[in-house]
C-alpha cells in the first residue's frame, strides 16, 4: 500500500512541474506615477546613529559587535553596488560624519561613479547634517553649525543642497526646528516619527499625519513647512523587513522550489497599503524601507523590493515605485490638497501612558555643560580665526567644529549614550578645543602685537587660558608674581555690542591690585576660596588631569571689565606686598539660617531666615514680588509590577517628591563688597549654592554645587530647585525653543488634542535652553540658565529647574544601561558633582524680555580671557591693549546677535546676524 501512495505522490508531482521551468526574471522597476491609483513610495533607508550604544568610529567600522552587529562601513559599501547594478533602484543618506569617513576613503574612479548616482537622484543626501541631532537640548547656533557643516562637505563633492528635513528618531520636535532649520533652511518638507501615542492616535483618525508647520508666530507664513508624520515608527509595515537575519517572508517567485507564495506577498503588501491610505490624504503614501544599521547586505533588501515592485504593479491594484522624501513631497504639492495648520511644537514626547521622555532634558547634566561651553567658545574662536585670517598649516577650529557638530546628535548632548560613548564625546571635544586654544592664543598675541612688531608675523606672545576655571584652577592667574613682574589679562568680547562684567580668577596672593592699560586702578573684590570650592577643585583637578594642583589659590580676585565690541581689553594684575584695604576690601561674616539675614543693595534683596531664601525685589512703592527659593527631590519609579516603566536616561517618571531643607542652625557665610554681594549656604552634605547679586544690577545669580548624589539606599534621585511667589498665573508659563522663541505652556493641556492626564509632573515638564518665565498681572519672573535642563510650572506662581538625575534602573528604552555617572580618583570612584548657575529676575510685565535676549546672549557668549606676564609694564608698553573690529562709535543694536563670523577654506567669509526680539502679540 505504501509503495502505491509513493507512485501516486510522483506522478501528482509530475503533473504539477510539467511545462514550468526556472529561469531569469528581469524585473520591471521603473519608476512612474500613475495619477488614477495609489501610488506607494519606496524609499530605502538605514538610520544611522553617530554614537549611542557604541562610539561614532565602532560603529563606522563595525568593532565592539558584542553590543551590536553594525557597520555603517559595510552599509555604504553594500548600497552603493546596489545602485550600480541598477539604475533604478534609489536610496537615501542622512548622516555626512559617516558619509564623509566613507567619501575620503574610495578612489577616484569609485567618486566618479557615486557622483553619477547622486546627479542622477539614485542616491540622494536628506537632511544633510553631520548628525541628525536633537531637538530639545542643543542651542539653535550648534544646530545650524552642524547642520551647515554637513551641507558645505554635499555642495563641495557634489554640488547638491538637500531639499527635505528628516528628523526621523530625535523624542519629540522643536519649533526653532520647523522655521529655522526647515523653512528658513529652504528645505520643501520635513519629516519624523516620533510624537506623543494620544497626539498620533487622534491624527491616526482625523487624517491629519500631515500638516503645514508654522514654528513662529513672528515670520508667520515665511517660517511654514509641509511635515509629515509616519503613521508608525521610521520601518516598513509589519511583515516587510528585510536585512539577512530579518524574519519577514520574501518573495519565492521560483516555481521548481517550495513555497512559491507571489500572490500571497503580493495580497499582504496590498492590505498593508490600503491601511495607511485609510490615514493618508491624497493617494500617495510613503514606506520607509529600512531602520537603525540596515542595509548592511543591501541585495536582501534590494531583491525584495524589487519584486514588490514589479509583482504589485503587475496585479493592478496598486502603483509602486523606488521613491525618495523629495519625490513624494513633490507628489503631495502636486495634488492641490487643504493642509491642517500646526503651530507650536511636539514636547512633551510619551511614547506610553507612564513614560514621558522629559528626563533627559536634563540627563548628564556636565556633559551638556560641557558642549555649552565649547560652543560659546567655538563662536568667538573663529572671530578670531577671521580677525587674525585663516592659515590652514597652523593650527584651526576645524576638529573642534567636528567635535561639536556630532555631540549634537540626539543620542549625544541628549545625555542618553552608554558611558564609554559619553566618554568618547567628550575627549573629541577636548581634542577640539585644545586645537582651538592654540588658535585663539596665537590670533591674540597677533591682534595685540604693534603693527611694527615682527609679531604681526610671527607672533611671540604666548598666551595661556584656563579652561578649568570653573573650578578655580587656573595655574596662569594662581602663579606667585616674583619682584618686577605683573600679570597681563586680556579678556575678549565676541558679542556685537560693549560689556561690563565682573571677571573672577582664583589667585596665590591676598596683596594684589588691578589696574587698566592706562595704569587706572581699577576696583575690585577679594574673596577667600569656599572649602566647598576647594573640594571640588582639589578632587576634579587630579580626576581631569591625573594629578593634584598646587596648593596656592586661596582667594578669588573679581573686577569688572569693560570690553568692546568685538574686540578685547587688558588688565594688569600685580602683587603690592600689601594686603588690599578701602573700597576693594571685602567683608566676610558669618550667620546662619535662623538668624534674619539680608544682603543686597538698591531694589534687590537676598533674605535669609528660618523660613527659607527669598528673592525680593520692589517693582514700585505698593508692588514688591518675592520669591523662595528651595530644593527638593523626585524619587525615580522603579517600576511596578502593573507597569514595569521605571525613570531612566530617557523617561522621567516620578514616584514622590521630598523637600531638601537646610538645617536651621546652618552656617552661612555673607561676604560683602564693592562690586556684589553673596551668600554661602550648605544645605547638606551635597547640596550648597552661593546666592549672588551684582552692584548695579536688577538680577541675581544662583551657583550651585550637587553632588555626589546619595546612592547608598537604592533610591533614584532627580534634583529640582522651586522658586515659589505668590503670582496669579493661571497654570500658563513660557519656555524657550533651542534658545530663540518662547512658546506658551498650560499646565495639563496641549493644543492640538484634550490630554488625559496621566503624569501630572512629567507630562507637564519642557526643555529648556535659554529659559523660562511667568507672569500675571502686576508683575514677571523669568529664569535664565546656563545649559539644557528640564523646567516646569507645576503649581500657580511656582517654577521649578531639574538640576541633576543619579538612576537605579534602566528605563527599557535601548540604551540598556542605568544612568548612574561617576567620578574615579585613585581611591575610588563616587557620584558626579556638577557645578552650574542659573539666574532670577523679576520685573513688570512685558519688561524681562530684554533681559532675557540680551543677558542670555552674555551667558552663551561668556568673556574670554587669556592671561601673559610682563616684565615691568614691558607687554602694556609695546601692545595693543584694546582693539575692536568696529568703529570706535559703533557697536550693534542690543536686538542683534553675531551669531557667525568665519573666513571658509575658500577664503569666502560666512557672516550672519539674528534678530533677537520676538513680535509681540
Amino acid at each position: 500500500m505504501a509503495v502505491k501512495c509513493f507512485s501516486l505522490y510522483l506522478i501528482l508531482a509530475a503533473i504539477v512541474i510539467g511545462g514550468v521551468t526556472s529561469e531569469y526574471i528581469e524585473y520591471n522597476t521603473k519608476p512612474r506615477i500613475v495619477p488614477e491609483k495609489i501610488n506607494v513610495h519606496l524609499v530605502p533607508h538605514s538610520h544611522d546613529d553617530v554614537g549611542w550604544l557604541k562610539t561614532v568610529d565602532q560603529y563606522y567600522v563595525g568593532s565592539n559587535n558584542s553590543i551590536r552587529g553594525a557597520c555603517v562601513q559595510n552599509v555604504l559599501d553594500s548600497v552603493i553596488a546596489s545602485l550600480l547594478d541598477d539604475e533604478n533602484r534609489k536610496f537615501i543618506y542622512v548622516e555626512m560624519a559617516f558619509f564623509q569617513r566613507w567619501w575620503r576613503q574610495q578612489s577616484n574612479a569609485k567618486k566618479v561613479k557615486v557622483k553619477k548616482l547622486v546627479d542622477s537622484g539614485q542616491l540622494e543626501f536628506i537632511n544633510g547634517g553631520m548628525c541628525m541631532h536633537d531637538e530639545a537640548t542643543p542651542h539653535y547656533i550648534d544646530m545650524i553649525d552642524q547642520t551647515t557643516l554637513g551641507h558645505q562637505f554635499i555642495k563641495t563633492e557634489f554640488g547638491q543642497v538637500p531639499r527635505v528635513g528628516w528628523q526621523i528618531d530625535p523624542f519629540g520636535h522643536s519649533a526653532v526646528q520647523a522655521y529655522l532649520l526647515g523653512a528658513e533652511f529652504g528645505f520643501d518638507s520635513l519629516f519624523f516619527a516620533r510624537i506623543d501615542y494620544q497626539d498620533r492616535a487622534k491624527r491616526l483618525r482625523e487624517k491629519t499625519l500631515e500638516v503645514i508647520w508654522q514654528g513662529s508666530k513672528s515670520l508667520g507664513s515665511s517660517s511654514q513647512i509641509f511635515t509629515g508624520v509616519f503613521p508608525r515608527h521610521y520601518d516598513p509595515p509589519e511583515g516587510f523587513t528585510f536585512e539577512i537575519n530579518d524574519v519577514s517572508a520574501p518573495i519565492q517567485d521560483d516555481p521548481l522550489l517550495f513555497d512559491y507564495n507571489v500572490q500571497e506577498r503580493v495580497n499582504d503588501f496590498v492590505a498593508a497599503a490600503l491601511a495607511q491610505v485609510n490615514v493618508t490624504r491624497t493617494n500617495h503614501i510613503m514606506w520607509l524601507m529600512g531602520t537603525d544599521f540596515r542595509y548592511q547586505y543591501a541585495y536582501s533588501w534590494f531583491r525584495q523590493i524589487d519584486k514588490f515592485i514589479h509583482y504589485v504593479n503587475k496585479d493592478g491594484r496598486l502603483n509602486v515605485l523606488y521613491s525618495t522624501p523629495s519625490i513624494y513631497t513633490d507628489a503631495k504639492y502636486a495634488a492641490n490638497e487643504s493642509w491642517p495648520l500646526k503651530t507650536d511644537d511636539f514636547f512633551p514626547y510619551a511614547d506610553k501612558p507612564n513614560a514621558y521622555w522629559t528626563g533627559y532634558f536634563t540627563s548628564r547634566p556636565a556633559f551638556k555643560k560641557y558642549v555649552r561651553d565649547l560652543s560659546g567658545y567655538y563662536l568667538a574662536a573663529r572671530q578670531l580665526e577671521f580677525l587674525r585670517g585663516r592659515d590652514s598649516s597652523g593650527p584651526t577650529t576645524d576638529m573642534l567644529a567636528d567635535a561639536l557638530a556630532i555631540a549634537q546628535h540626539h543620542d549625544a548632548v541628549s545625555g542618553t549614550q552608554r558611558q564609554h560613548v559619553a566618554a568618547d564625546y567628550a575627549l573629541r571635544l577636548s581634542m577640539g578645543y585644545l586645537q582651538a586654544e592654540k588658535l585663539v592664543a596665537s590670533s591674540l598675541s597677533f591682534l595685540s602685537a604693534a603693527k611694527s612688531s615682527t609679531e604681526k608675523k610671527n607672533p611671540g606672545t604666548k598666551f595661556q587660558q584656563c579652561p578649568l576655571l570653573n573650578i578655580s584652577y587656573c595655574p596662569a592667574s594662581e602663579a606667585r608674581l616674583l619682584s618686577g613682574k605683573s600679570l597681563v589679562v586680556v579678556v575678549y568680547n565676541s558679542l556685537g555690542w560693549k560689556r561690563e562684567e565682573v571677571v573672577r580668577v582664583p589667585v596665590s596672593s591676598e596683596n594684589v591690585i588691578v589696574k587698566d592699560a592706562s595704569g587706572k586702578e581699577v576696583v575690585f573684590q577679594l574673596l577667600p576660596l569656599s572649602e566647598i570650592a576647594l573640594r571640588i577643585r582639589n578632587e576634579y583637578v587630579k580626576a581631569y588631569l591625573g594629578r593634584s594642583p598646587r596648593d596656592t589659590a586661596k582667594h578669588v580676585l573679581a573686577f569688572t571689565a569693560s570690553v568692546p565690541p568685538l574686540g578685547f581689553s587688558s588688565y594688569v594684575i600685580s602683587d603690592t606686598g600689601r594686603t588690599a584695604r578701602g573700597l576693594s576690601a571685602s567683608y566676610v561674616t558669618s550667620g546662619s539660617m535662623n538668624q534674619n539675614v539680608e544682603v543686597g543693595q538698591g531694589n534687590l534683596k537676598l533674605r535669609y531666615s528660618e523660613e527659607g531664601v527669598k528673592i525680593t525685589r520692589h517693582l514700585s512703592t505698593k508692588n514688591q514680588v518675592t520669591a523662595e527659593q528651595s530644593y527638593a527631590y523626585y524619587i525615580g519609579s522603579n517600576g511596578t509590577d502593573k507597569d514595569p516603566q521605571a525613570s531612566g536616561a530617557y523617561v522621567f517618571r516620578p514616584d514622590g517628591v521630598l523637600p531638601i531643607k537646610s538645617k536651621e542652625e546652618a552656617q552661612l557665610t555673607i561676604v560683602q563688597g564693592p562690586l556684589f554681594d553673596e551668600v554661602h549656604q550648605e544645605l547638606n552634605s551635597w547640596i550648597s549654592q552661593i546666592t549672588r547679586v551684582y552692584k548695579g544690577k536688577n538680577h541675581a545669580e544662583i551657583e550651585f554645587t550637587i553632588g555626589p548624589i546619595p546612592a547608598d539606599d537604592g533610591i533614584s534621585k532627580e534634583i529640582i530647585t522651586k522658586l515659589t511667589t505668590t503670582m496669579k498665573t493661571n497654570g500658563t508659563f513660557y519656555t524657550d525653543s533651542n534658545g530663540r522663541d518662547f512658546i506658551k505652556r498650560i499646565r495639563d493641556f496641549r493644543t492640538d488634542w484634550d490630554l488625559q492626564v496621566y503624569q501630572p509632573v512629567a507630562g507637564n515638564y519642557y526643555p529648556l535652553n535659554l529659559g523660562i518665565y511667568m507672569q500675571d498681572k502686576t508683575s514677571e519672573l523669568s529664569v535664565l540658565v546656563d545649559r539644557a535642563v528640564g523646567g516646569s510650572s507645576l503649581e500657580n506662581g511656582q517654577i521649578e529647574l531639574m538640576l541633576h538625575r543619579r538612576m537605579q534602573h534602566d528605563d527599557i528604552r535601548g540604551v540598556g544601561e542605568i544612568l548612574n555617572e561617576t567620578v574615579c580618583l585613585p581611591e575610588g570612584c563616587k557620584g558626579l558633582t556638577i557645578q552650574g548657575k542659573f539666574y532670577v529676575q523679576i520685573d513688570k510685565p512685558g519688561d524681562g524680555a530684554k533681559w532675557r535676549r540680551t543677558f542670555g546672549q552674555e551667558i552663551y557668549s561668556p568673556l574670554l580671557i587669556a592671561f601673559t606676564e610682563q616684565e615691568g609694564d614691558s607687554w602694556i608698553n609695546s601692545h595693543k591693549t584694546t582693539f575692536s573690529a568696529f568703529e570706535p562709535s559703533y557697536s550693534l543694536p542690543k536686538n542683534v546677535a553675531l551669531l557667525t563670523l568665519q573666513e571658509l577654506e575658500n577664503g569666502e567669509v560666512l557672516l550672519r546676524l539674528a534678530h533677537l526680539f520676538e513680535f509681540h502679540m
